[in-house]
């Protein structure tokens, strides 16, 4: 599907004045990563005038691609859980999402390596998850999982409506709508614990500590600090996982394909320097070439700390409560995007070679240093299954990453670092049998996502989940400045394609509502 572009705008000879705002002017949107997308989707669906303005040549912001050579690879999201979300998305736009995407289940949810050479795969059915677990760990594991599975599909039920489908959650509120049964099951999650300590009451089996505990890095947390409620992407992710035929970009397209076919307008390569306010309201933006453009209202679908860093301008920044403007960074990644031929492991989709110390590659991140011994999750993406749908003599593509500090706005890690990392990298991968040639790769780190997406130091997550409050500092769609609305996985209900597209549901609800 192709996305239409619009033709450039005009760069005047003098600024000229802010059109008084009017309910016939547009929203704007700044940003189309996911957020932004579905927010442009809803409104233009409901009727409202919609233009996009995103600073990259193409709409998805952290869902990328990146070309090595003649091959794309996805360099972000590698796969969506939650489909659910999307098939609304699409319903309220009229359509269905299999009308323009084609999803592939996974059989084998993601595979996975110990330094002792254990290998497990986890499953999309439980009883083969737990037959694999019995196989490689032993039953009294096996039943653990079935015990721990039971526990986080109670933690989501839970939390599904009062805190991801509710546009403004409190910790009362969702103790309040739990009921008795949600209640007891809010409580027996431990929702003031670590995750990591969480997980130490369900698993006396280090390796599978270990794997569940690793989920708290989807949304850029320590398992050490983040809360135990994270237990919850465990059902999520059993409740389904799906990679697109195409690549994952092709969700960001048909998303922009189908707004634009209700009458939203795209504009790429076109950047943002500030909200305008008159008579106390949002009432446009100035483009970075001094364009002005009117608006009814405006979604800011960009990092929190780049807009309380004043990159929107003063008005945007003082809507930015101030105890959220210092909020501790989420962790970043340092990817590598990789064409090679691949032997010996036999990769999955997903796979993860985890490190023999994971407090230890905490602590060093959290002292802002690449780890000595890191987690590595690679994702080869030709691959469903064990089978390759490429010819194996021919190269694969892979996406490879490690968890690193957000330190992109101090210059750091610097090459020489980055360097030293990929040989550990390499040699871990060797060590469980994996073997690469004819490399050629490309590299995003904490730099480079600082400088594509400027505000946070290259953290991707948006705040850092150090505790149980956190989850609850995230800002609503809605801000003190009439007129401006938030969404992106800075705001609430945080990171990842799901969580960010439910971003931009509440924002489009909140101006609709705002509107009436």
């Amino acid at each position: 599907m192709t996305v239409r572009q619009a033709i450039s705008l005009p760069i005047p000879r003098r600024r000229p004045r802010p059109i008084p705002t009017t309910p016939n002017h547009p929203v704007i949107i700044i940003g189309a990563g996911i957020g932004g997308l579905a927010a442009a989707l809803e409104l233009a669906a409901s009727g409202h005038r919609v233009v996009v303005l995103e600073q990259a040549a193409a709409p998805g912001g952290k869902l990328r691609t990146v070309s090595i050579g003649a091959a794309e690879i996805d360099a972000g999201p590698t796969v969506i859980t939650m489909r659910e979300i999307f098939d609304a998305l699409f319903t309220r736009a009229g359509t269905r999402l299999d009308d323009h995407v084609t999803l592939i289940p996974l059989a084998i949810l993601a595979r996975h390596h110990w330094r002792d050479g254990t290998q497990l795969d986890l499953l999309a059915d439980p009883a083969a998850s737990e037959a694999a677990i019995s196989h490689a760990i032993g039953a009294p594991a096996a039943a653990a999982f079935r015990r721990f599975r039971a526990r986080s599909e109670a933690i989501y039920r839970t939390l599904d409506a009062s805190f991801m489908h509710n546009p403004a959650p409190s910790l009362i509120g969702v103790t309040r709508n739990a009921g008795l049964t949600g209640l007891a099951a809010f409580r027996a999650a431990s929702p003031f614990a670590s995750l990591w300590d969480a997980l130490g009451t369900c698993f006396a089996d280090p390796h599978l500590h270990q794997l569940f505990a690793r989920y708290a890095t989807y949304s850029g947390a320590s398992p050490f600090a983040a809360p135990a409620t994270l237990m919850l992407i465990a059902h999520a992710e059993q409740a389904g996982v799906w990679r697109i035929a195409g690549g994952m970009r092709r969700l960001a397209e048909a998303i922009a394909g189908r707004a634009t076919s209700l009458g939203a307008v795209f504009h790429y390569n076109t950047k943002v320097a500030e909200i305008l306010v008159e008579h106390g309201r949002v009432s446009g933006i100035r483009l970075q070439d001094g364009t002005t453009l009117a608006a009814s209202a405006v979604i800011a679908n960009t990092e929190l700390g780049a807009i309380s860093a004043g990159a929107l301008g003063a008005a945007a920044r003082a809507a930015i409560p101030p105890r959220l403007r210092d909020a501790k960074r989420s962790l970043s990644a340092v990817t590598w995007q990789v064409t090679a031929r691949v032997s010996g492991f036999p990769l999955s989709h997903h796979n993860v070679f985890f490190s023999a110390d994971y407090a230890a590659e905490f602590a060093e991140i959290a002292r802002a240093r690449l780890p000595t011994d890191p987690t590595i999750y690679l994702c080869a993406q030709d691959r469903t299954g064990d089978r390759t749908e490429s010819p194996p003599t021919t190269p694969e593509r892979l996406l490879i990453l490690v968890n690193a500090p957000a330190t992109g706005d101090r210059g750091t890690p610097d090459a020489a670092a980055i360097a030293a990392l990929w040989q550990r990298v390499t040699a871990r991968l060797a060590a469980a049998g994996l073997t690469l040639t004819d490399i050629d790769a490309g590299m995003t780190g904490p730099v480079e996502f600082h400088e594509k997406f400027p505000g946070a130091g290259g953290a991707l997550y948006g705040r850092d989940l150090a505790g149980w409050r956190d989850p609850f500092q995230r800002p609503a769609a809605r801000t003190s400045l009439p007129g401006l609305y938030l969404a992106g996985g800075s705001a609430h209900p945080g990171p990842g394609l799901p969580m960010a597209a439910l971003s931009g549901h509440f924002a489009a609800t909140a101006l609709t509502a705002d509107r009436r």
